[in-house]
């Protein structure tokens, strides 16, 4: 089974650049302060190192 990963918005994308912006979008993120479950994949590792500034990570048993 593939672990999942608990990805939660926390900080604002104001003033950062608009690529950044657009991958917490495709993350799935619309509000500051959500959280989303996703599957632990490389690509969602590779958005989530893009804007590890920006979110909060945790694994989900």
């Amino acid at each position: 089974m593939m672990s999942k990963l608990r990805i939660t918005y926390s900080k604002s994308s104001i003033g950062y650049k608009e690529d950044q912006k657009r991958t917490i979008r495709a993350l799935g993120f619309r509000k500051l302060n959500q959280t989303v479950e996703l599957d632990d994949t490389p690509a969602i590792r590779g958005m989530i190192h893009k804007v590890n500034h920006l979110v909060t990570v945790e694994e989900v048993k």
